[in-house]
């Protein structure tokens, strides 16, 4: 897809005449890409640094390039989290884009929810290295189970359980919106629980090796990791009351990325066609009926009594 996508828009930049399809074309792909590079990221990357985690962990032995490959890792999960998020935003021409400092927060808050996680699920697993995989699967049903009661309306078939239990796979790992409104209550009630947890997962390693060794490296991941996962919520606060986008002109409830059920004007899969009601009957754009279902409830409130104008042109673009 990524080959395709770049193939696809080289053709696109070097043909000084490239048609309205060929542009809409190369958005849609792009706007895929972004959502599957998020699933890959937490269903192959996070689960790879968990276990790199925990083989340093164990053996209390780390080099330089481990270092190295953990923080990169660690950037490029907190760095497809805002990819997706300004992908959202790009589909819509009706938008707020994301300026530098915005973007940092959102970059930083996130950083610093997902660091703080991961390391407690590795320290759980070098204390009970054969129960990782039923803590995994606990959350995960009750993830599942809740995504499940806000229903989803993403595939077109009977597979949309598929879709879920991938949400509830990133739901283990860090906040993933799948509902429609404000996200304030929702976001409180997914931290406590998620912090909750992390701390009893901590807590167990730490009563089951005392007295502790201060050559550990646990113990000095773990005495940053609860004031690092408070930061990255009154940051995530501090970006919401003060920085986003849409501050100005909205109310100050929490809204947040949306993968929702909504109202599509051709429901037919993949590369469509609708007409943009505010420009012309006439004119017609391409449109990714994916991005769009997941955008679309992300501008409830700026978006009231109007129709979306949905991106179909390269010139909207904003990555």
């Amino acid at each position: 897809r990524c080959l395709h996508a770049l193939k696809v828009g080289f053709n696109v930049c070097r043909t000084e005449a490239a048609t309205e399809t060929q542009r809409a074309y190369a958005i849609f792909l792009s706007h895929d890409i972004s959502l599957l590079r998020l699933f890959e990221t937490f269903l192959e990357s996070a689960p790879q640094l968990t276990l790199m985690l925990y083989i340093i962990l164990h053996t209390n032995k780390v080099a330089i390039f481990q270092i190295l490959g953990i923080c990169t890792s660690f950037f490029c999960i907190a760095w497809t989290l805002l990819d997706y998020h300004q992908t959202l935003r790009s589909f819509l021409q009706e938008k707020y884009k994301l300026d530098f400092l915005s973007s940092v927060l959102y970059f930083l808050w996130n950083f610093l929810l997902v660091c703080p996680r991961i390391l407690s699920l590795a320290v759980f697993a070098v204390l009970f290295p054969n129960y990782i995989f039923l803590h995994f699967l606990g959350v995960w049903s009750v993830m599942f189970l809740w995504v499940s009661l806000q229903g989803t309306d993403f595939m077109e078939n009977t597979c949309e359980w598929v879709y879920r239990a991938v949400v509830a796979v990133i739901l283990y790992f860090c906040w993933f919106n799948v509902a429609a409104g404000k996200t304030c209550h929702r976001a409180g009630i997914y931290h406590t629980f998620i912090l909750l947890d992390s701390i009893i997962l901590s807590v167990s390693w730490l009563w089951h090796n005392t007295p502790l060794s201060r050559d550990s490296y646990i113990i000095h991941a773990l005495f940053a990791a609860l004031p690092c996962y408070l930061l990255g919520i009154i940051l995530r606060g501090i970006y919401y009351k003060f920085f986003h986008p849409t501050v100005q002109t909205v109310s100050p409830n929490i809204y947040d990325e949306v993968d929702t059920q909504g109202t599509v004007s051709d429901r037919t899969i993949g590369f469509q066609v609708v007409v943009d009601h505010r420009i012309s009957t006439s004119v017609m754009r391409h449109v990714n009926r994916r991005t769009y279902k997941l955008s679309q409830n992300f501008f409830v409130n700026t978006l009231q009594d109007k129709h979306p104008l949905q991106n179909g042109t390269l010139g909207d673009v904003y990555l």
